[in-house]
């Protein structure tokens, strides 16, 4: 047992880390639930449709964030919301779009979508789309599945899309803008 001698060491410790360094530790919020949540899991389901489904119904703002991006459907959502008046907008992890051939960042910048890269991280991983965050029929798309061709037809993935719930909307959002703030502007080429 260890008496109040050594209480203390072990106190400081706890509070400032094994580094040394205080921990600051945000504690999210907690929301409660709203609207609807659909559950797909490739290979079996068809999240690349859903996904192109979602985009095509978005009607103010899509806002990506995308470990890679290669899926021909979601790609070509993307283009055609934004070809509709869609503000569209994109993130991606810089390293994956340098070292991918199939990565279709360059032709979404060469249409005129705003596209940055993720740099500051070793990787920028996650996988959501916002959509219509501030709009009536806010959709939210988050999971592990990568928006590529090989996430559809050879993974094993899942995504939950949730639909009607604006403050889960609105706080992805938000850590999308964040994040951008911390991101370098791609020039199309």
């Amino acid at each position: 047992m260890m008496g109040r001698r050594w209480g203390w060491l072990l106190a400081a410790v706890l509070a400032f880390g094994a580094s040394g360094v205080t921990q600051a530790r945000n504690t999210p919020p907690v929301l409660p639930a709203k609207g609807t949540v659909q559950a797909a899991f490739t290979p079996d389901d068809d999240i690349e449709g859903l996904l192109a489904d979602a985009i095509d119904e978005a009607r103010e703002q899509v806002l990506v964030q995308a470990y890679l991006l290669s899926n021909k459907a979601i790609v070509r959502a993307l283009l055609a919301a934004h070809q509709r008046g869609v503000d569209v907008r994109v993130l991606a992890d810089r390293e994956q779009m340098m070292r991918s051939n199939g990565s279709r960042v360059p032709e979404i910048a060469n249409a005129g979508i705003p596209v940055w890269l993720e740099v500051r991280y070793k990787n920028a991983h996650n996988k959501v789309i916002v959509i219509d965050s501030r709009g009536a029929h806010p959709v939210l798309v988050t999971g592990s599945f990568n928006f590529t061709q090989t996430a559809q037809r050879g993974n094993a993935e899942n995504v939950l899309i949730v639909r009607g719930d604006a403050d889960l909307a609105q706080r992805y959002g938000a850590n999308w803008q964040k994040h951008v703030g911390d991101a370098l502007p791609y020039r199309a080429q």
